[in-house]
């Protein structure tokens, strides 16, 4: 049998390992091929392609012939920044079609945001961020030497050859890094 699981999110599942949110082993074997889709704002070009799409299937749905979007509300919808994302825009279309008695839609049907979300300025660190952290920790320690007795390697209690691939991956380099500073 050949079976693939496909597995989508809307969180940063590296910040949640790193919070303690998700466990590590389980994003390790998920985390094969990840897919990253931007949000709706990110993608602008999309807007007019799903509003368009919505508004057919919904127009349908209540028995109207609305045939498209006025000028001023097309630049309002590429202009909003799309907090709910596609579920917003989809609800936004909704309600359009329910409001709207004219073959054009000439108003944006945009409610105001009633959820205030707190922003915290303390940026939770990915998996690779803490990764690299701690690696750097472990050489400063060690100053900076990788192997043998109180090297990183020891610090960390893993295999040298582990120690070093890993800091090529992070870009971990005790002569790139003097040279920034």
């Amino acid at each position: 049998m050949d079976v693939r699981i496909i597995a989508a999110t809307n969180r940063n599942l590296e910040e949640e390992v790193a919070s303690g949110g998700f466990r590590m082993d389980l994003f390790y074997r998920l985390n094969v091929f990840p897919i990253s889709v931007p949000p709706l704002r990110e993608r602008k070009e999309d807007i007019l392609l799903l509003a368009d799409h919505f508004l057919k299937k919904f127009s349908e749905d209540e028995g109207k012939n609305i045939e498209g979007f006025s000028p001023d509300v097309i630049n309002k919808m590429e202009n909003y920044h799309w907090p709910g994302n596609i579920r917003e825009l989809e609800n936004l279309i909704r309600r359009t079609v329910l409001l709207t008695a004219t073959n054009i839609v000439n108003e944006f049907y945009h409610q105001p945001e009633t959820i205030k979300l707190t922003s915290s300025t303390d940026k939770i660190k990915t998996i690779t961020e803490n990764e690299r952290d701690h690696i750097m920790a472990a050489l400063k320690s060690s100053n900076w030497k990788v192997y043998g007795p109180g090297g990183a390697a020891e610090l960390l209690n893993i295999n040298v050859s582990t120690l070093n691939s890993r800091m090529k991956k992070l870009g971990i380099n005790k002569e790139k890094l003097t040279e920034r500073n």
